[in-house]
Order: structure tokens, then C-alpha cells, then sequence
């Protein structure tokens, strides 16, 4: 079992025992405001379950069916995870309607209080983990995790405050007023991480600082070519694939033209991890006197 997906299933227990703190909270306080933090904490737990299976499934090796690899198996489950960030929203929002109709009165327990504060730290430090990991490891399903928890985190702090305010004045439309703007939060995330995940789906270029980084390392070691043209890449979860033209003079052989292709494959993938490089040789009539210059 690979790191990420050990990573991946730690997710899980991080999130049960968060959702189990959260559902303590709301029992012993009866705010609908913590109620709604628990909600959230549910899609936590499914969105984790979602990157187990979708790490798992992008590590696999390419085969005769995927020649490309699996990676793109991650932005399934991230978008996924924005879907049920959606549905988590809509269930925060009626929560909060009901608790306003009904009127209850909240119950004054520092316990309850203090279980949602322990519940946030744990997933303050898990989130911050997440991210910093799947950024290492370039995992769209591990980031989308971690940020969706730091809105989880910051919901869960707003709430907390909030709380605190209606036992405070005693204004108890203050706690359906905090379950709606943890909704807005929820679908705030739900946006980013579909956004970036839909962006991957449809093989989004990689940045303009990595094509500058790839153009100079391009013509930095292509010392015997005469030019680069017509340079595409595409992001899929850890591969960057990139694609261009290298123009050769006409007179050179073929083991010399593979020996310039190879050193500009080393150099590129020593400066961008995971990157799958092809280059289409041509002669120096197809020149087009633009692109990238051999230095």
C-alpha cells in the first residue's frame, strides 16, 4: 500500500473521530449552529472515502487499456467531493430553517463547547498536513481534502464565537443566522474544489512560471538543433505531459538527434517531477523561425 493511499485512509479515522466530538457538541448545547459543523463533518468523512479510492485507483501502473496512466482517476473523486460539498450545504440551510421555526432554547454546556474547539484543532493541524502532503505529492484528491477541512476549521471557530454571542445576549436567531453563513462557507468550498478539479478534466495547461521554466531548459540543452516550436502541455493529477517540435539540420544523423531529444528529457524531468515528455523531430525545413531559440 502505497504512502498516499495510508494518508489517504488516516483521512478517514481524522474524520470520524471529528464527527463524533461534533455530534457530542450538538447533543449536549441543542444549537442548530454546531448541528450544521456536523454536517459538514459528514461530507469530511465521505470526501475521504472518495480520495481513498481515487489515490488507490490513480497509482495503478499504466496499462494497454490506460496507456496514459490512471491519474485522472482524482479528479473524479474532487469533483465528487464538491457535489456532496453542495448537498452538505443545502442539508445546513434547512437545519437552520427548522432550528428558527421551532424556537428552542439553547442549553448552556462548556463541555459541548469545548468537545467542537478540540474537534477544530484536530482537524486544523489534519488539514494543514493535507495540503502540504498532496502539494509534495502532487494529489488533486488530497488537496481538495485539505482545503475543504480548513473551511471546515474556520466554520467550526466562526460557529464557536457565535454560539458564545447567543448565550452571551440571548438572542437565539443568532444560532439559525450561524448555521446559513456556515452554508455560504460550504458552498464557497464546494466551488473552488470543482473549479480546479474541472480544470484538470479538461486538460488544463500547466502554469505560465512552468511553460517559462520548460522553455529555458528547452533551449538552454538543445545545443545542436536550431529551434523549438508549437510547445502544449496537460496536467493530470502528478504527470505534467509535455509535447513540442525540435527543428534539426537536415544533415544530421539520427543517433545525434536522439542524443540532443535525451538530454533535453533529463533536464526536464530533474526540474519537473512527474513530467512525460514527447518530442517530434523534423528537419530544418519545417522550420518556423519562432518559438523557443537554441541558446
Amino acid at each position: 500500500m502505497s504512502l498516499r493511499v495510508r494518508v489517504a485512509l488516516a483521512s478517514i479515522g481524522v474524520g470520524l473521530v471529528v464527527l463524533s466530538l461534533k455530534v457530542a457538541a450538538y447533543l449536549l448545547t441543542d444549537s442548530v449552529a454546531l448541528l450544521s459543523d456536523a454536517f459538514e463533518t459528514t461530507v469530511n468523512v465521505a470526501s475521504s472515502i472518495a480520495a481513498v479510492i481515487a489515490v488507490w485507483f490513480a497509482s495503478r501502473p499504466a496499462d494497454s487499456n490506460h496507456p496514459y496512466g490512471h491519474d485522472k482517476a482524482e479528479y473524479f473523486a474532487a469533483v465528487l467531493v464538491g457535489v456532496m460539498i453542495v448537498l452538505a450545504a443545502i442539508s445546513i440551510f434547512a437545519a437552520a430553517w427548522r432550528g428558527y421555526a421551532s424556537g428552542d432554547t439553547l442549553v448552556f454546556s462548556p463541555l459541548g463547547l469545548a468537545a467542537n474547539a478540540l474537534a477544530g484543532l484536530i482537524n486544523g493541524g489534519w488539514a494543514w498536513y493535507l495540503v502540504r502532503f498532496g502539494t509534495r505529492q502532487r494529489s488533486p484528491a488530497l488537496v481538495a481534502d485539505g482545503k475543504h477541512l480548513f473551511t471546515d476549521v474556520i466554520s467550526s471557530f466562526g460557529v464557536l464565537l457565535g454560539v458564545g454571542l447567543v448565550y452571551a445576549t440571548g438572542w437565539q436567531v443568532l444560532d439559525s443566522l450561524l448555521a446559513v453563513l456556515v452554508g455560504l462557507v460550504v458552498l464557497w468550498s464546494g466551488w473552488h474544489v470543482m473549479r480546479a478539479s474541472v480544470g484538470g478534466l479538461m486538460d488544463e495547461s500547466a502554469s505560465a512560471e512552468v511553460l517559462q521554466k520548460i522553455r529555458l531548459l528547452i533551449s538552454e540543452h538543445a545545443e545542436g538543433a536550431l529551434e523549438a516550436h508549437d510547445l502544449r502541455t496537460r496536467l493530470a493529477g502528478r504527470s505534467t505531459f509535455i509535447e513540442f517540435h525540435l527543428v534539426v539540420p537536415g544533415s544530421m544523423t539520427v543517433e545525434t538527434g536522439h542524443r540532443i531529444c535525451d538530454r533535453i528529457e533529463e533536464a526536464i524531468s530533474e526540474d519537473i517531477p512527474g513530467a512525460r515528455i514527447t518530442i517530434h523531430v523534423e528537419p530544418e525545413h519545417k522550420a518556423k523561425h519562432s518559438g523557443i531559440v537554441v541558446l
